[in-house]
């Protein structure tokens, strides 16, 4: 009686190579895909920058014009132009640097202050996520 288990040994070592081959194929599809849709956020969010960057000129410009009239005194008055004055830096940050430029710029700070990073991400996701659970 011929003993057949090294042919079906062989078949299943095929049907594995074939399933693997199609995991590696659409690992690689799914890879390209993921890729395709970061360039395409980046992109777009390239597209608006300048929108973006206006905004907060904007923003920056009316927190100089009111400072001087808000209740407090000097001491509000000089924040509220420091505030404005950080808000025109972003501004011109936002204008003249490309978005893969300012991940690197954030993955950077993230690097050299993981402990300040991990917070603001933590008061982040909070904040966010009492913004999506209100009722």
């Amino acid at each position: 009686m011929p003993n057949n288990s090294g042919a079906s040994v062989g078949s299943m070592e095929d049907k594995a190579a074939a399933i693997g081959d199609k995991l590696s194929e659409r690992a690689t599809q799914a890879r390209e895909k993921v890729s395709d849709l970061a360039k395409s956020a980046a992109d777009t969010v390239d597209g608006r920058r300048s929108t973006a960057a206006d905004g907060l000129e904007t923003a920056a410009t009316t927190l100089h014009d009111t400072a001087k009239s808000l209740p407090g005194g000097e001491a509000v008055s000089d924040v509220a132009h420091a505030a404005a004055d950080r808000l025109s830096t972003t501004a011109d940050y936002v204008r003249t640097h490309d978005v893969s430029r300012m991940m690197g710029d954030v993955e950077t700070l993230v690097k050299n202050n993981p402990g300040p990073s991990l917070l603001a991400a933590a008061v982040f996701g909070f904040l966010v996520g009492r913004a999506i659970n209100r009722d």
